[in-house]
């Protein structure tokens, strides 16, 4: 019983910190005023550099941190787990794979980077939160 019990904390734990940390993010990032930015289109001109394309027609446009989504859904499972686990030094493995996956996105369009750090940090402290509970809950279990 306690082994079906345990394992129904952590799944109620991830699932928890998984729609309350996406709630929490946008939240927050709504109160910060941080719109979804969009980059611009490119393409290569005849010395094969990048050059955006200069167009009056309105084109459809790509958010700029694509897939932000599933990379919360992931981190947030990743560092809940971590926790519940006795493992937080995950965490820093979460945080370096994030960083340098984005790197090159944040470093192309100036106000990503903003988004990036305030979405980022909202949802790792949702998933902090309720790995820690999740963690305080579990050795009380008969």
């Amino acid at each position: 019983m306690t082994v079906w019990l345990s394992a129904l904390v952590v799944a109620a734990a991830l699932a928890l910190s998984v729609g309350l940390g996406l709630a929490v993010s946008v939240l927050v990032l709504r109160w910060a005023r941080v719109p979804e930015l969009v980059l611009p289109e490119y393409e290569r001109d005849a010395s094969g550099r990048l050059v955006p394309i200069l167009s009056t027609a309105p084109k459809p446009s790509r958010p700029l941190l694509r897939g932000g989504l599933w990379v919360g859904i992931l981190e947030r499972l990743a560092i809940t787990g971590a926790i519940i686990a006795q493992h937080p030094e995950l965490i820093a493995v979460v945080v370096a794979v994030k960083g340098l996956g984005r790197y090159p996105e944040l470093q192309q369009a100036g106000g990503a980077s903003e988004r990036f750090i305030i979405g980022t940090l909202a949802s790792f402290t949702v998933a902090v939160a309720v790995g820690l509970a999740a963690g305080a809950v579990l050795p009380l279990l008969p």
